[in-house]
């Protein structure tokens, strides 16, 4: 991450975007949404905080809430493109999306092992959960 001061912009909005400005996201995953599908999760999502470059509108990161919008809520999603990554920007989409969130009783996530200490340093607590992944359904349902 470079020294020069960043002009984001945090937007809650879908509007305006397009694939062409989600690029880069799901580094690692096996078979990552292409960014027409990821666009298509944003929209969907209960909740969505985008961080924008301010003069070009490119994404470079996002969090996504499902909630029932009186007692739980779910982030399935928190991602910076690698070359914003150090500069804040998690910290301030996990804390404006909690914002966004309250009073909800119980909000909820599943990370991976090596990004728990982020979540911690935010007030989060680890916690042993359950799941199930599908990758066939990802290809289904497009994502590839």
């Amino acid at each position: 991450m470079s020294k020069v001061k960043l002009d984001i912009e945090f937007v809650e909005s879908t509007e305006g975007i397009t694939p062409d400005q989600l690029h880069g996201f799901f580094e690692g995953w096996p078979d990552p949404p292409s960014p027409a599908r990821h666009l298509e999760i944003l929209r969907r999502s209960n909740y969505r905080i985008l961080a924008r470059e301010a003069r070009s509108g490119r994404v470079v990161g996002f969090v996504t809430a499902i909630t029932d919008g009186v007692l739980s809520a779910y982030v399935p999603l928190l991602e910076v493109l690698p070359e914003y990554r150090g500069a804040g920007l998690g910290r301030e989409l996990m804390e404006r999306m909690v914002r966004r969130l309250e009073p909800i009783y119980m909000i909820d996530l599943t990370c991976d092992e090596d990004v728990q200490p982020f979540y911690e340093r935010l007030g989060w607590t680890r916690y042993t959960a359950m799941i199930r992944r599908d990758h066939g359904a990802l290809k289904n349902a497009g994502c590839s």
